[in-house]
């Protein structure tokens, strides 16, 4: 079937009766005067057709088959459509110019793990950048003013089927420009390059606070689709007599949580409860209670029913309830009780949806601003110290600026992401551009190594203008739009969960002489080191 042959001959139309209007040709045929075998194909790993089940592992090996699919073909045409107009869109319309960064640059500090190269200078190593941010924000000290480029980033980090370790971005970057300026021009390239297969983009898109998002979602990229909100219902056990709940709000940010799942009662199974519990008690260690709100329901527990008898009308008052639905109330610290219910929440969708109710339209796209993110973060390893919660060159909200100075976990930054679906799909920030207040965040509030980055820190001396930017995710805005189940389904060749290009066996050893140039050896670990490594690598990371 996968010969390639070369036929010549006449074009007729085709017998009365036999078209097929489902194909393009479908209405002619050749009337063959020769046929010539070109190159015969030996007998084929997988049949070329979609509906064709075979593992990722062999479409991985066999990428160049793969790729010949009809799935395969759609994803990669309308992903370079889409670029096309997005750089029509900037460099034509909106004056963008289109600067190639370079891949071959230093370490710096923060963000992801970058990839290392070595180099022939003993000692010294290139390093592969995780994104272009410090060229592009040396292109606006260079009066570009308004860059952009369809660019590689590389980071040394496990995969997951919505991150790779090399990938692209739409990166942007403008001089003199505030927040509400990037995302009206990413409202309008979004609308402007959207394929015209897909219902159109609505502008401008809605925003919300990273404070709301977390109340309300239990997450900073909220899925917009579907209610099942979280609620705040702490005022209703004010005086309430049990222990776990007054236990909690005796506590500094403590706070009682709900969130109803409708017409849970008749979806979700015994088992499906004890799951969730167990994710709660394993991953958060915290406590998450099921009410039933038919009084008649026997699967109520006892601190249940009496929840029901004492507080039951506020509760179907707050979270205006049906009597099908079925309530899961968690009592802890806010952002963790959050966080766990955002998490919840998209589990009982899932299982809801498995079981036939329509919840997230596939058709629908419903893109959301969050913004207000805080400046820093509290290291997880150290709560003491700080961390860049975007990265070190975001600048401070201007109101919060005094801040800085006092209480530094306080201050509000000018970053805005913009999710999709409830998938971050692109970040940016407004950068500082002052020398003195980028030398301060970067030497007192994280404690970084400034001499890294003296190149940058020099270049803000030098008359930098006020500038900000952003960056979109194109493999994974590729993926939300065509539907494919993970991002190797939008890319020509990925790699594989564990970084690795099964077609061609990279990465792969090379011979110890040709090593000798970079003056590097490799070092073989133990059997002990080789496991400790696997366990701290799983192919699968949470996150």
């Amino acid at each position: 079937m996968e010969s390639v042959v070369q036929v010549s001959g006449t074009v007729i139309s085709r017998p009365p009766g036999q078209e097929n209007p489902k194909m393009p040709t479908g209405e002619i045929e050749i009337k063959v005067k020769t046929a010539k075998l070109l190159n015969s194909c030996k007998k084929l790993p997988f049949e070329i057709k979609d509906f064709v089940k075979k593992t990722e592992a062999l479409r991985l090996r066999y990428r160049y088959l793969d790729l010949r699919g009809v799935q395969m073909q759609y994803n990669l045409r309308l992903r370079s459509q889409m670029v096309m107009k997005m750089r029509e869109y900037l460099c034509n319309l909106h004056g963008f110019v289109d600067i190639e960064t370079p891949t071959l640059f230093k370490r710096t500090p923060g963000g992801a793990k970058e990839f290392v190269i070595p180099s022939r200078e003993p000692g010294k190593f290139y390093s592969l950048p995780q994104s272009p941010q410090q060229f592009k924000q040396l292109l606006m000290v260079g009066g570009l003013d308004r860059y952009f480029q369809v660019a590689r980033c590389y980071r040394d980090e496990g995969s997951r089927p919505d991150r790779q370790p090399e990938f692209t971005q739409i990166d942007i970057e403008m001089s003199f420009v505030e927040q509400t300026g990037i995302q009206s021009l990413i409202e309008g390239l979004l609308q402007y390059s959207w394929p015209s297969d897909k219902d159109p983009v609505v502008v401008p898109f809605p925003s919300m606070t990273f404070a709301e998002a977390l109340a309300s979602y239990g997450t900073d990229k909220p899925d917009t689709r579907f209610g099942m909100k979280i609620v705040d219902i702490s005022d209703m056990f004010r005086n309430t007599k049990v222990g776990f709940l007054q236990d909690a709000l005796s506590k500094p940010q403590g706070t009682i949580k709900a969130i109803c799942i409708p017409e849970g009662e008749k979806y979700l199974k015994r088992k499906d409860i004890e799951s969730i519990r167990k994710f709660a008690a394993d991953h958060f260690n915290q406590e998450v209670l099921p009410i039933f709100l038919k009084t008649s329901n026997n699967w109520n527990s006892p601190v249940a029913k009496f929840i029901m008898e004492e507080q039951g009308l506020g509760l179907i008052r707050l979270l205006e309830t049906q009597e099908e639905d079925v309530v899961l109330l968690t009592a802890g610290e806010h952002k963790k009780a959050c966080s766990l219910l955002g998490k919840l929440r998209l589990e009982c969708a899932d299982l809801l949806e498995a079981r036939g109710v329509v919840l997230r339209d596939p058709a629908l796209f419903s893109f959301l601003w969050v913004v207000d993110f805080p400046l820093f973060f509290p290291k997880e390893e150290n709560p003491e110290e700080l961390e860049a919660a975007h990265h070190p060159f975001t600048a401070p909200h201007p109101s919060d600026i005094h801040l800085l100075y006092t209480e530094p976990q306080k201050v509000r930054s000018q970053h805005y992401d913009l999710v999709l679906n409830g998938s971050e799909i692109g970040g940016g920030s407004i950068r500082i551009h002052d020398a003195e207040l980028q030398h301060y965040i970067l030497a007192t509030v994280l404690k970084e190594d400034v001499k890294l980055l003296s190149h940058l820190l020099q270049a803000l001396d030098y008359g930098a203008p006020p500038h900000g930017g952003i960056a979109i995710g194109l493999d994974r805005l590729t993926c939300l739009v065509t539907g494919a189940p993970s991002i190797r389904d939008v890319i020509a060749f990925p790699k594989s969960f564990q970084g690795h290009d099964l077609m061609s066996n990279a990465p792969d050893s090379i011979p110890p002489e040709e090593l000798k140039p970079y003056h590097i050896q490799v070092s073989w670990p133990t059997d002990s080191e080789t496991e400790k490594s696997s366990l701290n690598h799983p192919c699968h990371p949470e996150s």
